[in-house]
């Protein structure tokens, strides 16, 4: 059954642009997409997957629509899952995949409509490829993997826009590809990962997620932990509080609950400051701005400066921020397999990393003790402006921007091999 441009199966897949569209606003924002975004797309799909069967019934002549169907599903499924499993994507990226799967196994057409066409200068209707969408259709009539090939387009785009950046502002380094500096005193609102920068291949290093987990954890701010060098003996650490899952938009508890934060064994807070208790009556006196309210980050407009202190720059060059990585975590971990601590040994526990770990009962998105002590050594170092952080576009933005061009131009890889005349 059709309706004008379209049939109603193919009409119903549209639902998929405006919730991508979503997701990868919020995905953008948050790095945080709910479960149930998922399912009433996959009931959209099966419902439009239904009425096709339906329309093509009794399919004795149609062996290529069910081979379509078969591909997308018992491919894009099966690589959505193991994509997952080996860390290749994140839980929400792996069910965006799946659940194009089943909403675009095969591909839709979508007519121009007579009056536009009609309006249309005749050089251009001539020079279109044909009179209806996607322009240039898929050679293996799957859009689901049409999508993801012009995912995988669009990706590589951003890498190239990232390292021409880099380049442009002589920002020079192995991280230059992957990541960006960033000023340290922000990565509480920033979403990615430092960058181990140690003049070899850049590695992963602390999640930002962990590290605001940290601070919440712990009930304070960035600001103050690189304000006070004395936080990182443990016992330092006093009351803690629920750390959350680390995502910036998630309002802690702590910064209504605390009793002037944790603090140097000399008795002092607030980078030596000394406590004043009417400062601490339910909130402390330099609170930041609504928007920024726990998540760790007090810009220096409104932070507390000791006289004669200096406030950290907004950026640094890329050589300065080249070597700010979270440390090499496979010389740590060799160190620790051998008995051995790295760094200051002054103190069992340096930052209650251990502690840290131990009391929430988790790794923090794959965090060891010893990769959160070399980043919190990193970022809370005062004289350390910059550091490198790879970004993580989520893979959910390209994946939209996938599904429009799908829809709209059809497959790029195709329109890249005819533009190049391989085919």
């Amino acid at each position: 059954m059709t309706l004008g441009v379209a049939s109603v199966a193919d009409l119903l897949r549209l639902v998929v642009v405006p919730a991508f569209a979503w997701a990868a606003y919020r995905d953008l924002r948050t790095r945080r997409l709910p479960n149930l975004l998922w399912p009433p797309l996959v009931l959209v799909g099966l419902v439009a997957l239904g009425l096709d069967v339906f329309a093509r019934l009794p399919l004795n002549d149609d062996r290529l629509f069910l081979v379509r169907i078969g591909f997308a599903l018992g491919f894009l499924l099966p690589f959505a899952f193991l994509a997952y499993w080996f860390r290749a994507f994140g839980g929400a990226d792996a069910k965006a995949i799946a659940t194009l799967a089943v909403v675009l196994p095969v591909a839709p057409t979508y007519r121009l409509p007579a009056e536009l066409i009609a309006r249309l200068p005749p050089e251009l209707v001539t020079a279109l490829p044909r009179l209806s969408l996607p322009l240039y259709p898929s050679l293996l009539g799957v859009t689901a993997v049409a999508v993801l090939t012009n995912a995988v387009f669009v990706a590589f785009g951003y890498v190239v826009w990232l390292t021409l950046r880099n380049l442009l502002t002589g920002r020079l380094s192995t991280a230059m590809f992957v990541g960006r500096p960033t000023a340290t005193e922000t990565l509480p609102v920033r979403h990615g990962s430092l960058l181990v920068t140690d003049g070899r291949l850049p590695r992963g290093g602390l999640d930002l997620d962990a590290l605001r987990m940290y601070l919440r954890w712990r009930g304070c701010t960035l600001a103050e932990l690189r304000a006070n060098p004395g936080l990182r003996d443990p016992a330092t650490v006093g009351e803690t509080y629920d750390p959350t899952d680390g995502a910036v938009h998630r309002e802690p508890e702590w910064p209504a609950l605390r009793e002037g934060g944790p603090r140097p064994p000399d008795g002092s807070a607030d980078g030596g400051r000394p406590r004043d208790e009417s400062e601490h009556d339910g909130e402390t006196a330099d609170a930041p701005p609504d928007e920024w309210t726990g998540t760790g980050f007090v810009p220096a407009e409104v932070r507390h400066v000791d006289e004669g202190a200096t406030e950290p720059a907004a950026a640094a060059s890329g050589s300065e921020a080249a070597a700010a990585g979270a440390g090499d975590d496979e010389d740590a971990d060799r160190a620790a397999d051998a008995g051995e601590t790295p760094g200051d040994t002054s103190v069992d526990d340096p930052w209650g990393a251990a502690a840290f770990l131990s009391e929430i009962d988790g790794s923090a998105y794959g965090t060891t003790p010893e990769r959160l002590r070399r980043g919190l050594e990193a970022v809370a170092d005062g004289d350390r402006e910059t550091v490198w952080v790879s970004p993580g576009l989520p893979f959910v933005v390209p994946l939209f921007l996938g599904v429009v061009a799908a829809l709209v131009v059809g497959d790029l890889l195709t329109l890249a091999l005819r533009a190049s005349g391989l085919f």
